[in-house]
């Protein structure tokens, strides 16, 4: 039966999320549940019907929505982040992409049989892997710092920067169709990049200049932004046919790379609108899924993603690190890894749309293999990747670091002092100057909410062992220690004790809050000890052994508040209400001046 249009969207709606809250509870990349649901509500079901429920509009609806996902790409991707990454993943987005794209784009020819155009589009869509995957997968298998490294930055960088590829591969394709000799084609591509580049750039650097010179209040900044990219995407395509995707990615990078342009509250605003576009967009593309099409492939379709899989990657990574430094046993994880993600599938969709509108062959087919791969890598690798690591030995050890939620005077005087015992510590702070101040000090900082998307690519957590909320707001405790909870488990997050409790009785929230305000003693809230500090109180390590024991200790320090125990295989314990050291341990306590 078919639903009506209210209900299908109602049911697009209810999906998005429960695919979002799935791929929460299993701490799974989301694209796999969003796109399992799509298929199930699509071609299995028949309960979502795009084209019905759209019509005309689907295509209009699709290009937008992927154009707001490339900006917000785009905004991520800073120059001087990109000068100072390695050899390695510079490689990786440059000639190692190439590799990638030469070998699929051959693979689809040779095995599928598809015209050479084709194949060159779906090789050019699935360089991309993308930190929506990367991120969740470090997670979970825990490699050691150099291949944690490089593969965060390789998805990080090769987002745009594939999205661009991957956009004048397409450009190439299209234009090829209405050119009436090889030099008409190529002076055709070049004025449409030019289109691109020359727009982009203008909208981004005037955008920015209005941003930095207050033209557009504070609460329509947002609003604002999105309708000058918008604009830019429409007034593009207007003057050369699909140039706007191009336009908007090169006027994201422009605006992220302005000097004296804030676009922290912007790039949170399209973080949060990519994640509905994006959970909504993947089931309504799912749901167009030719399964019949996909199994009428057989045999070619999964030997292309054992191509993918073991020569793709691993000719990618023999190119990428030749003549480095990295061991063996790391470059055979970096062979395995390349999940691919959000932007393969989004753009794929788009493209697919496109060029059935230009009745291109075999332009259905675009969507069905690249969703294969998407699905293919991401299930493969998720359930291999960790087993693969530990039996390479290419694991970290246990965790032992420690993340503290703010970077205030507090935070910072804890956090050396624990650097100071080998304990891996990162600050995260939302304000510029604490940051600011942390980076002087030499201690490793994020700038940013650590429960926001932005930290969920770019806050590495593979060494994270336990989380203290020392914050003096809250409200950032309480989130933070609600997001961390679900990462680390409960026994593994603390708030420091923010001051007494509400009037009015505890809520059901601030009970849930309270049970993980156990940092320290009853009496070590963030006040005192920030006054304490104020007073000339410093935090000091002492070594306690069967000789020098925790009642000697007390003898000579009075008014001593007791704060870590560090074991000798320098595991971290915190001391709470009524705990007696462990002996031997460094003791790290917080004593008078004076003692």
């Amino acid at each position: 039966m078919l639903l009506s249009a209210p209900l299908m969207l109602v049911v697009i709606g209810l999906g998005s999320l429960l695919a979002q809250w799935l791929a929460w509870l299993l701490k799974i990349p989301a694209i796999l549940p969003l796109l399992l649901l799509g298929v199930v509500l699509g071609p299995v079901t028949h309960v979502v019907m795009p084209d019905a429920l759209f019509g005309d509009l689907l295509f209009p609806l699709v290009s937008i929505s992927v154009a707001i996902i490339l900006f917000e790409g785009a905004l991520t991707l800073r120059i001087d982040e990109v000068r100072g990454l390695g050899g390695v993943v510079r490689n990786l987005v440059t000639i190692g992409m190439l590799v990638t794209f030469c070998v699929i784009s051959l693979a689809c020819w040779w095995l599928l049989g598809f015209e050479p155009e084709l194949a060159a589009l779906v090789g050019a869509v699935t360089v991309v892997t993308g930190p929506t995957v990367i991120a969740p997968l470090m997670r979970v298998v825990r490699p050691n710092a150099a291949i944690n490294q490089v593969l965060r930055w390789e998805g990080i960088v090769i987002d745009p920067v594939g999205a661009i590829f991957t956009l004048l591969v397409f450009e190439f394709i299209t234009l090829r169709q209405h050119a009436e000799s090889l030099m008409h084609l190529f002076w055709t591509l070049g004025a449409t990049v030019a289109v691109g580049l020359v727009l982009g750039s203008v909208f981004g650097y005037a955008l920015g200049v209005a941003l930095r010179r207050v033209w557009i209040p504070a609460y329509l900044q947002n609003l604002g932004v999105l309708a000058v990219m918008l604009t830019a995407f429409g007034v593009s395509n207007a003057i050369a046919d699909e140039s706007g995707m191009l336009t908007v990615t090169v006027a994201g990078i422009w605006l992220a790379n302005m000097r004296d342009v804030d676009t922290t509250d912007i790039l949170a605003f399209k973080e949060e609108l990519s994640a509905i576009l994006i959970s909504a967009l993947f089931i309504i593309l799912a749901a167009r899924l030719d399964l019949h099409a996909l199994m009428a492939m057989g045999w070619p379709l999964i030997i292309l993603l054992l191509v993918v899989q073991f020569v793709a990657r691993p000719l990618c990574i023999a190119v990428s690190t030749w003549r480095s430094s990295l061991h063996w046993r790391d470059r055979l994880l970096l062979c395995w890894i390349a999940p691919r993600g959000i932007v393969a599938a989004a753009v794929s969709s788009l493209f697919a749309l496109t060029l059935q509108r230009m009745h291109y062959p075999q332009a259905d087919k675009l969507v069905t293999v690249v969703f294969a791969v998407i699905i293919g890598t991401v299930v493969l690798q998720s359930l291999s990747s960790r087993a693969i690591a530990r039996g390479l030995r290419v694991q970290q050890k246990a965790p032992r670091g420690v993340l503290i939620i703010g970077a205030n005077g507090v935070a910072r005087m804890l956090a050396k002092v624990l650097m100071k015992q080998d304990i891996p510590v990162r600050l995260t702070d939302s304000s510029w100057e604490y940051y600011r101040q942390a980076r002087m000090d030499g201690i490793p900082a994020y700038y940013g909410n650590a429960w926001s998307e932005h930290a969920e690519n770019y806050l590495d957590l593979s060494s994270t062992a336990q989380v203290l909320a020392l914050s003096p707001n809250r409200h950032q405790n309480a989130l933070a220690v609600y997001h961390f909870s679900h990462i680390f488990g409960r026994e593994k997050v603390f708030a420091v004790r923010s001051g007494p409790v509400p009037k009015g009785g505890r809520s059901q929230e601030n009970s849930r809050f309270q049970r993980h305000e156990v940092l320290f003693s009853t009496e070590a809230t963030y006040s005192r000890l920030s006054s304490l500090l104020a007073k000339g109180a410093v935090i000091k390590a002492t070594q306690l052994n069967e000789s020098f024991g925790w009642i000697d200790y007390l003898e000579k320090n009075s008014g001593v508040l007791p704060l870590f125990a560090v074991r000798e295989n320098h595991s971290l314990t915190i001391l709470k209400e009524c705990n007696i050291p462990p002996v031997p341990c460094t003791l790290i306590a917080l004593v008078n001046g004076e003692s």
